[in-house]
């Protein structure tokens, strides 16, 4: 057993910082392991040596909440993003018939009865509109299937916004995608803002009724990469009560080929000054990234983060926000106040 130990008042706090992850809720808002899994043939509930994540590793890793993105490949663009939805989420639920310790998030109350149950709660996104067609109808077939969360846009336009790739435009959400963000409200699922252009977050922020997240991004302000959020974006997304979760790819941790853990801390640091310890938490992206910050080679290393915050003194109660309580209350937030 490692402590690390804290001054507090008079005295000095001795904490575990591994009990503390274990003991943590832990969530982590978005990795692309699916379409990993169904590129190789391998199966959700084997330990692989290659690639970042599985119901193995997420355990090491202390993971109770995973979202598993069905990422609609360029290839499938931009007629048959539907189709190829469809076959992730046919995908996905095989994969969940044959891992009892994996339990789908479809409601509110189905994240403690997944912690009840010692189960890794998970929840089904789609990473890309072109998933959801040219119909709200198709959004409503997605959600009765078990999609709760929808990544607007990938990099390019589609038929709901632009993405970051088309910021050269100066569009944003288009009347479809008006409708989409409107009618996801009303159904209870989450709205993720990752990937879209800048007119179209803030039409997001105009748009939405209750809050949405960033899943899987980074601060602008500290690498200044088009993915990433400005500061002004991430004071709007906190005042709507959302939450950003940090990304690990190099590229938007540093700017370079290379990153380490401390540079995923130092984003998180940057949100927190910048809005407080209520609107941050872990966005791995992994299965989705070409490499890794050294230290988060896979999920299971994720209690290195929990070390560190511990080390940098950081209150317990603010730890175990970041490591998924803010992402939980949004979670149950949204899904509470949609009607089905």
């Amino acid at each position: 057993m490692s402590w690390v130990y804290r001054a507090r008042g008079k005295g000095e706090e001795a904490i575990d910082p591994e009990e503390l992850h274990r003991d943590a809720l832990v969530v982590d808002g978005h990795c692309d392991t699916l379409l990993r899994l169904w590129q190789t043939g391998a199966g959700l509930g084997e330990r692989r040596q290659e690639g970042h994540l599985d119901l193995p590793r997420l355990r090491d890793g202390g993971v109770d909440v995973q979202v598993f993105a069905c990422y609609i490949e360029p290839s499938f663009k931009p007629d048959r993003g539907l189709q190829r939805a469809l076959q992730l989420v046919d995908f996905f639920h095989t994969q969940l018939d044959g891992c009892s310790d994996l339990y789908l998030v479809r409601e509110a109350g189905d994240l403690e009865t997944a912690g009840r149950e010692g189960r890794v709660g998970a929840i089904l996104a789609i990473e890309g509109g072109e998933g959801v067609g040219d119909h709200l109808a198709y959004l409503r077939t997605l959600y009765r299937l078990g999609v709760r969360l929808i990544t607007l846009t990938w990099n390019q336009r589609n038929l709901i916004a632009d993405g970051v790739g088309e910021e050269r435009t100066g569009g944003g959400l288009s009347t479809f995608g008006v409708e989409v963000v409107r009618e996801m409200n009303r159904l209870g699922m989450l709205v993720d803002v990752s990937h879209l252009s800048e007119p179209g977050f803030w039409h997001v922020v105009e748009v939405c009724r209750g809050p949405f997240v960033a899943s899987h991004s980074c601060c602008r302000a500290l690498c200044d990469h088009r993915r990433n959020l400005t500061d002004d974006q991430i004071r709007a997304l906190a005042r709507a009560g959302g939450v950003v979760g940090i990304n690990f790819a190099p590229a938007f941790l540093s700017g370079e080929g290379t990153a380490s853990w401390e540079d995923v801390l130092r984003h998180i640091e940057h949100v927190v000054e910048l809005v407080g310890p209520d609107h941050v938490g872990l966005g791995s992206d992994y299965d989705g990234i070409p490499a890794t910050p050294a230290g988060l080679e896979d999920v299971s290393r994720l209690p290195v983060l929990t070390r560190g915050m511990v080390e940098r003194g950081y209150a317990e109660e603010d730890i175990r926000k970041i490591l998924g309580g803010n992402f939980r209350r949004v979670i149950q937030q949204v899904m509470a106040g949609g009607r089905g």
